[in-house]
């Protein structure tokens, strides 16, 4: 009768176990973001999209959950992770150090970093140490200035308070060259074109989808969610899309 008795309770744990995995699965996946970001996160058309919204919602549909979006400010999604306002926090977050004291991450899912842009046919400049000797326009206070200066001592720095500033510079001939962060790169060359990146990056920085400690099994998950994509090729058609040095 013991030994009855222990069975049933053993099966009726792993059939409790079962359903609770179950409705985890169907669960939606709260994420929170900061779509002002392009071309990692935006709003365009009054609809969220880039590449860490597509790669997300790819994920999702592996894991067979539904994606409830979050929108906050960057400077809250570590606090609001931990406060366990949502499950897991995608908005080009660098995985660091001092991060991952607080948030677990994934594996890392992209590789941002400095990367150098030229004008569609220079030729002059191949890989980011021809740089030196030109003129290479940058943002103030972004960490080009910084490193450029370190890196490549003989560029003449030219510094400019926007973005579009530092690449109208490179379209009209004033500079050589612009130094800038991968994404905003990319972002430019997709949706205006005339500049093209150089393929070897200047520093390289991984972003990983930050998820709260107290749920490793959704870290698991996750990480296995973006294994899959990749062997199957659809985070190479959604990192195409985004990223292709070629796309107009």
């Amino acid at each position: 009768m013991n030994t009855r008795r222990t069975l049933f309770t053993v099966a009726a744990a792993a059939l409790l176990g079962f359903a609770g995995a179950a409705h985890a699965q169907g669960e939606p996946l709260r994420v929170a973001t900061d779509a002002t970001f392009p071309p990692m996160e935006f709003v365009e058309n009054g609809k969220r999209t880039g590449f860490d919204v597509e790669l997300v919602e790819a994920v999702g549909k592996t894991l067979g959950r539904k994606i409830e979006w979050i929108d906050i400010d960057f400077k809250g999604l570590v606090p609001g992770l931990i406060s366990k306002r949502f499950d897991m926090a995608v908005s080009a977050i660098y995985i660091t150090d001092e991060r991952k004291k607080v948030v677990d991450f994934t594996v890392p899912y992209y590789a941002g970093g400095l990367v150098v842009m030229v004008k569609d046919g220079n030729t002059a400049i191949k890989v980011p140490a021809d740089i030196n000797g030109k003129k290479v326009s940058v943002q103030v206070g972004t960490k080009s200035v910084a490193f450029t200066k370190e890196k490549y001592p003989q560029v003449q720095l030219m510094e400019v308070e926007k973005n579009q500033e530092m690449f109208n510079l490179v379209d009209i001939g004033r500079a050589d060259a612009a130094v800038t962060g991968k994404p905003a790169a990319y972002q430019y060359v997709r949706t205006r074109g005339g500049l093209k990146v150089l393929p070897e990056q200047i520093t390289t920085e991984e972003y990983g989808m930050a998820i709260r400690k107290d749920t490793p099994e959704l870290t698991k998950a996750v990480n296995g969610a973006i294994e899959k994509l990749k062997a199957d090729g659809t985070y190479a058609q959604i990192e195409k899309k985004w990223f292709s040095a070629t796309a107009k």
